[in-house]
């Protein structure tokens, strides 16, 4: 599918160049579970002691691979660890089949990887509903395993993509005791994208030391902020997956340092944000900011709900500044709102005060700010300090285009 597809018109020049994180390896190769002659899966292996954390859907249709990793996460740590993905097929709504192609996968990556099978964590992305022909992956096990190498992170993130068009990476590093500690990550989405957490696949590798319980803390609190604040179109997947892994291999104990939870949280916030550049069908990224809430709560409220909003995606997508569709979204959003208190901005131009439109408003200069490619939207409910943020993307026909044809 995604070899089909245009690139987003809002995609980075290329995958940045990630470094190396000691204690991680990777490799690729096609087992042809749905995509002709591409990559569709992914082998991490991890030095033994790493921490791994994990968040994952909150959906009551979770998949398979999702239920098995949740069962893992915070268990022991010391032997090696594994992640194995593939994409094409997602594992989800196939009863005991499901089960069954997480118990061969993660036997075989424990008989071919040596790691613990307590320790081997598995990601599907794809087709709902259709088994997933695992001994197809199986048979690629071995050739997987001989060509694990640390610079391949790049082959990696391609292997996972579905409707994505272009993979997405980002790096930090900082210095933490005069000693540098490197982060590295890469991320799938594009489509089926909502908080809770989207139909994302996240990997987020650290060479630092910490405990996981503290890593699974820091990850929850950063998700909050960052993959829970992206929408493309309001849908939740079933197989969402996001984990960080930390190798320790720097020697470097981070835990509780703010330096790292910043640059942590910076790699999260760029991984987020290229999953909305390359929403299904995008053409403009959305930043919608408000402010002036009675509590943080109502302000995210407020802001999803324009997020999601058909009406405003599509005057965004045709460039018109219709801002009456904003005040149509915070009205039914449920949280706190006063007509007459509320104020909304399109960029820096200052569109609705008090209830009414802005006498200096000129539809023009609205018009011409919806005409690049980043979209500002800014409300203050007038009502407190509650304040959000969120990013979401532009609906276009180009998104019924690549969801209707999704499976064929």
């Amino acid at each position: 599918m995604a070899a089909d597809l245009p690139v987003s018109p809002l995609a980075p020049d290329r995958f940045p160049d990630l470094p190396e994180i000691a204690g991680v390896r990777f490799a690729a190769g096609a087992a042809g579970v749905r995509y002709a002659g591409r990559d569709d899966v992914m082998l991490a292996v991890l030095a033994p002691g790493t921490a791994v954390a994990g968040v994952f859907t909150r959906s009551a249709t979770r998949s398979a691979p999702v239920l098995d990793c949740q069962s893992k996460i915070g268990g022991d740590n010391s032997g090696a660890a594994a992640i194995l993905v593939n994409s094409g097929n997602a594992n989800a709504f196939t009863g005991r089949h499901g089960l069954a192609s997480v118990a061969a996968i993660t036997g075989a990556v424990s008989d071919v990887t040596g790691v613990p099978q307590a320790r081997v964590f598995t990601a599907s992305t794809g087709v709902i509903g259709e088994p997933l022909p695992h001994d197809r992956i199986l048979a690629r096990l071995a050739d997987l395993n001989d060509a694990l190498a640390a610079d391949a992170v790049e082959s990696a993130a391609r292997a996972i993509m579905t409707t994505d068009t272009f993979p997405k990476g980002a790096s930090q590093q900082v210095e933490i005791g005069g000693k540098t500690v490197t982060i590295a990550g890469f991320a799938k989405g594009s489509g089926m994208i909502a908080p809770d957490m989207a139909t994302m696949l996240v990997y987020i590798f650290t060479d630092a030391a910490a405990e996981q319980t503290y890593l699974q803390r820091l990850l929850g609190n950063l998700t909050k902020r960052s993959f829970n604040c992206i929408t493309v179109d309001s849908d939740t997947s079933t197989s969402d997956s996001l984990m960080l892994c930390a190798t320790g291999a720097s020697g470097v104990d981070v835990t509780g340092h703010a330096d790292f939870e910043q640059a942590l949280r910076t790699v999260m916030l760029d991984l987020a944000h290229q999953v909305v550049r390359d929403g299904e069908g995008a053409t403009k990224f959305v930043t919608i900011a408000v402010t002036g809430a009675a509590n943080d709560g109502d302000a995210k409220t407020h802001a999803m709900a324009i997020a999601n909003s058909p009406l405003v995606k599509t005057a965004i997508a045709g460039e018109d500044p219709n801002w009456g569709r904003v005040v149509m979204a915070i009205g039914k959003s449920g949280a706190a709102a006063d007509r007459d208190l509320l104020s909304i901005r399109f960029g820096d131009i200052l569109v609705a005060e008090q209830g009414w439109v802005s006498p200096d408003y000129r539809e023009e200069d609205a018009a011409a700010h919806m005409r690049g490619d980043e979209v500002q939207i800014t409300v203050d409910l007038g009502l407190g300090d509650g304040s959000a943020t969120v990013w979401t993307c532009d609906l276009t026909h180009a998104y019924i285009d690549i969801n209707a044809d999704y499976r064929s």
